[in-house]
């Protein structure tokens, strides 16, 4: 390793670490009435943020596809403290449900404080067989929603001095095999998010967007998929779901978990033949 690319990885280390040692502490008071609507809040991630968010006495909307899932972890979410919980069943493959959960989040909270996005559709793990259409409805569930659902809460996170919370993936930030429609779409997300938070700072806006990079959470769908054909080490989802809560809750524009994400996300620009190898021969994978 050359003194240059040295000088530089500490710099680096260095910065990142100045950032988690500067940023806001969180208060776990804030967040005690704060008005939420979680996405893809049935099971996985979502579901454990509205878990998180519940404790913290927060008043809840969740949504996902399945009524009697979400039945389920609303009647926990009053269990564990919250002020109030709510559920609405919704496809986000649908033009029309996006607005329709926000819409009854809005009334029945009476405004938003944080909106956190975080639903996806369901994509095969395997090599990308030409199935446009199913790529295009991906970007319509993962992608297209996400920004239908921005703007239509947007007025309400402005009053309330609000926060925009976006769950995308470290597949937003590297490409990577048997994944391509869904990289597509979290490229997408950080793409318009990115954007659309200077657009924000520049009109002197009041709301805050976190882009929460995350690594392989230990979710069921997610075991479900990689079991078998990769070794990679799965981070567990309460752990990824409390640090995107307090993301969005300390207004941070980005968050990288586990916190080595942020490493490999940078060193694949630098090192691109290295990365390109790694991630080629970290699956078992035989032509």
């Amino acid at each position: 390793m050359g003194a240059v690319t040295k000088v530089l990885l500490a710099s680096i280390c260095v910065a990142f670490l100045a950032a988690k040692w500067t940023s806001p502490r969180f208060d776990a008071d804030s967040l005690k009435g704060a008005r939420v609507l979680v996405t893809g809040a049935s099971t996985g991630i979502g579901e454990q943020m509205a878990y998180h968010y519940a404790r913290f006495g927060a008043q809840i909307v969740i949504t996902a596809r399945r009524e009697k899932v979400l039945q389920q972890v609303v009647e926990k979410c009053l269990s564990l403290g919250a002020q109030k919980a709510f559920h609405i069943a919704a496809d986000m493959a649908n033009e029309s449900d996006p607005d329709k959960v926000v819409d009854y989040a809005l009334e029945k909270l009476g405004g938003l404080d944080y909106l956190v996005l975080n639903h996806i559709g369901p994509s095969p793990f395997s090599m990308w067989k030409g199935d446009v259409d199913h790529t295009k409805w991906l970007m319509k569930v993962n992608f297209f929603s996400y920004i239908q659902m921005a703007w239509k809460a947007l007025p309400s996170l402005e009053q309330n001095k609000g926060s925009l919370v976006v769950v995308s993936s470290l597949l937003g930030k590297i490409t990577s095999p048997f994944v391509a429609p869904y990289t597509s779409t979290k490229f997408a997300l950080n793409g318009f998010f990115g954007s659309l938070r200077h657009e924000l700072a520049m009109k002197k806006s009041n709301v805050s967007i976190s882009v929460c990079t995350l690594g392989l959470i230990d979710t069921d769908s997610a075991m479900e998929k990689v079991r078998g054909v990769t070794d990679v080490q799965a981070y567990p989802a309460t752990d990824a779901a409390l640090n995107i809560i307090i993301t969005g809750a300390t207004r941070q524009p980005e968050l990288f978990y586990p916190w080595f994400t942020y490493f490999i996300a940078i060193t694949k620009d630098w090192f691109p033949s290295v990365t390109d190898y790694i991630i080629q021969n970290s699956y078992n994978y035989i032509p």
